[in-house]
C-alpha cells in the first residue's frame, strides 16, 4: 500500500490523523479572485498541449478551417467538463485531486489512420467504445497500486519531468522544427527573458505574486513579443464570439472493430500514464492514494473519453504539465484546478476568447515550461532521495527505467520497425519508463518477497 504523508497531519500506527477543524490543502477553498487567477494559470500552462491534437489531426486529414475551429472548441469544452469531474468527484468518478484533463497525444497516430481509412465518424465511434471499455477496466487496473512503492513512484515522477522538458525546449525554439526561423536568437532570448522573469518573481516576491509567477511570466512575455512581431493577434478578430458544441455534429458515430481495438490499446497506455500522474500528484500534495482513489481517477479518463466521442472530441487523460505547476506554486487546492475546468468550458464556448489565449507565442510557453517541467523532475528526485538503496537492487531499477524512458527522446524512430501496437505503447518515454519501473520492481522486490515467504514456510 502506498502512503503520502500530509504536511499538516501526523502518522499514528500508519494512519494519517488530521487536527480537528483543519482540512487537507487539497480540499482548501481559496477566495474567489485567487481561485480564478490560479485556475487561469493552469489553463495557460496546458493550452498549447490541449489544442495541439486537433491541429495535427486536421492537418493530416486536410480538414477545412471551420472544422478545425470546431474541433478545438469541442476539445476545450470536453477538457473542461472532464477536469471538473476529476477534481470535484461525482459518486464513483473523480479522484478529487488537482489534475487538469485534456486530449492525449498517444491517440494521434491511430486517429490519423482511422480518419484516413474510415472518416471522422469512425474516430468518434472508436473513442466512445474505448471510453466505455476504460471505465469498465478501471477497478481491475487499480489493483496494480501495490506495485508502486516509493522507488517506483519517485522514478515515474522523475521520468515525467525529464520527458516533458524537450517539449519546453522545442517551444523555446519556436515549436516548429521545419520552420526556417526555428531556434533563432530572438526566440531563444524571449524564452530566456520569461524564464528569468519567473525566477526573479520567485526570488523577490512572496505569497500571491510568487504563486502566480508563471501566469505573470506568460503575460509579460506575450507583451514583449508584440513589438517583436512574434505575437499573432490576427486570429482574434477572425474568430466568432459564440460557438456552441453539439453532440454528433458530424453525424452519428460508426463503430468499426479494428478502429475500436486500436483505440482500446491507446487507452491501456493512457491508463498507465494516468496512474503515474495520479501517483505523482498524490506525492506532491502529500495525500494518500488508495486503490479506490486510483479507480475513480481512471474512470474519469473513461468518462472523459466517452463524452469526448459524443461531443466531437477525442480520448482524454490527465495532463502531466500541470503537475509541475502544482509543485512550483505550492497551491494544492483541487477547487483551483476545477476553476480551470470552468475556464476551459467558457473558452470552448467563446472562440474569440480561446483565440486570445492561443496568441501566446511558443517561446513564451517554453520559458515557463522549463520551470514547470523541471519542478516535476525535482519532485521525483526528492522522492527518490528517501528510498533505501542498501542491500537491494533499487538503484538498478531507477537506472534502467530512466534509461528506457530516454530512448524515444534520444532516437524518436527507435521503435519504428516494431508492430503498430508496440509502437503505440512505447512511443512515449513516460509509458516505457513506467512499465520498466513496475516490472523491474516486481522482479527484484515483489518476487523476492514471495520466494522468501515460501522458504520461511518450508523451514
Amino acid at each position: 500500500m502506498y502512503f503520502a504523508i500530509s504536511s499538516v497531519g501526523e502518522i499514528n500506527n500508519g494512519v494519517i490523523e488530521m487536527p480537528e477543524n483543519v482540512c487537507h490543502p487539497v480540499d482548501e477553498k481559496l477566495p474567489l479572485g485567487q481561485t480564478f487567477v490560479y485556475g487561469l494559470q493552469h489553463v495557460l500552462a496546458m493550452y498549447a498541449g490541449a489544442v495541439a491534437v486537433p491541429l495535427i489531426l486536421a492537418n493530416a486529414l486536410k480538414l477545412p478551417n471551420d472544422v478545425l475551429i470546431y474541433l478545438i472548441n469541442a476539445d476545450l469544452f470536453v477538457a473542461g467538463i472532464t477536469t471538473i469531474i476529476q477534481c470535484i468527484g461525482f459518486g464513483h468518478i473523480g479522484s478529487k485531486l488537482p489534475l487538469m484533463q485534456g486530449v492525449t497525444f498517444a491517440a494521434v497516430t491511430p486517429m490519423i489512420i482511422i480518419g484516413q481509412t474510415h472518416g471522422l465518424t469512425s474516430i468518434f465511434g472508436s473513442t466512445i467504445a474505448a471510453g466505455v471499455i476504460t471505465y469498465l477496466l478501471s477497478p481491475y487496473f487499480s489493483k496494480l497500486l501495490r506495485f508502486f512503492p516509493q522507488v517506483v513512484t519517485g522514478t515515474i515522477i522523475t521520468i515525467i519531468g525529464i520527458s516533458l522538458l524537450p517539449v519546453a525546449v522545442n517551444w523555446s525554439a519556436g515549436g516548429n522544427p521545419s520552420a526556417p526561423n526555428y531556434a533563432n536568437g530572438t526566440y531563444i532570448c524571449l524564452a530566456f527573458v520569461v524564464l528569468s522573469f519567473i525566477l526573479l518573481l520567485n526570488r523577490y516576491c512572496k505569497g500571491f505574486l510568487s504563486n502566480i509567477s508563471v501566469l505573470l511570466g506568460l503575460i509579460f512575455g506575450t507583451i514583449i513579443a508584440i513589438p517583436l512581431g512574434i505575437t499573432d493577434l490576427s486570429k482574434i478578430s477572425q474568430a466568432n464570439w459564440i460557438g456552441v458544441t453539439s453532440p454528433f455534429a458530424f453525424g452519428l458515430p460508426t463503430f468499426e472493430f479494428s478502429s475500436i481495438l486500436a483505440m482500446t490499446v491507446v487507452m491501456l497506455v493512457v491508463m498507465t500514464e494516468t496512474t503515474g500522474d495520479l501517483v505523482a500528484i498524490a506525492e506532491i500534495v502529500k495525500k494518500p492514494l488508495q486503490p479506490n482513489d486510483l479507480t475513480k481517477g481512471l474512470r474519469t479518463d473513461g468518462i472523459g473519453t466517452l463524452i469526448g466521442g459524443i461531443f466531437n472530441s477525442f480520448p482524454h487523460t490527465a495532463f502531466a504539465q500541470n503537475v509541475g505547476l502544482v509543485s512550483l506554486t505550492g497551491i494544492k487546492s483541487r477547487f483551483v484546478v476545477a476553476s480551470g475546468g470552468f475556464i476551459l468550458i467558457v473558452l470552448g464556448l467563446l472562440p474569440k476568447a480561446a483565440a486570445l489565449v492561443a496568441a501566446i507565442p511558443n517561446p513564451v510557453l517554453g520559458g515557463a515550461g522549463i520551470v514547470m517541467f523541471g519542478m516535476v523532475a525535482a519532485s521525483g528526485i526528492k522522492s527518490l532521495a528517501k528510498v533505501n538503496y542498501e542491500g537491494n537492487k533499487n538503484s538498478l531499477i531507477v537506472a534502467v527505467s530512466v534509461g528506457v524512458s530516454m530512448i524515444p527522446l534520444a532516437v524518436p524512430s527507435f521503435y519504428h520497425t516494431l508492430p503498430e501496437w508496440a509502437g503505440i505503447v512505447l512511443h512515449s518515454g513516460i509509458t516505457g519508463g513506467t512499465l520498466a519501473a513496475i516490472l523491474l520492481n516486481a522482479f527484484f522486490n515483489e518476487f523476492g518477497r514471495i520466494i522468501k515467504k515460501q522458504e520461511s514456510s518450508v523451514a
